[in-house]
């Protein structure tokens, strides 16, 4: 990958909320958010001013009696 790819590449942010049991993944800043449309599968998609998505949340992310969690599985792929 050349370097002004590189540059332009952000940190993803990845949260989960054990008390409402929701997983937020963010690819900018959060603090960008100007409105939420939720998609109707338990996803809510999170947009900037120009309608661009900048994360999403997963409602319910487990299945209910699975709240004891103590890592999250990540999988990172690099192409």
């Amino acid at each position: 990958m050349d370097k002004a790819k590189e540059q332009k590449l952000k940190a993803i942010k990845i949260h989960y909320d054990s008390f409402g049991n929701t997983l937020n993944v963010w690819f900018d800043d959060p603090e960008k958010e100007f409105i939420s449309e939720e998609t109707g599968d338990e996803v809510i998609l999170n947009k900037d001013k120009k309608g661009k998505v900048i994360g999403f949340e997963k409602l319910n992310f487990f299945k209910k009696g699975n709240t004891s969690i103590k890592s999250l599985p990540v999988e990172v792929f690099l192409q």
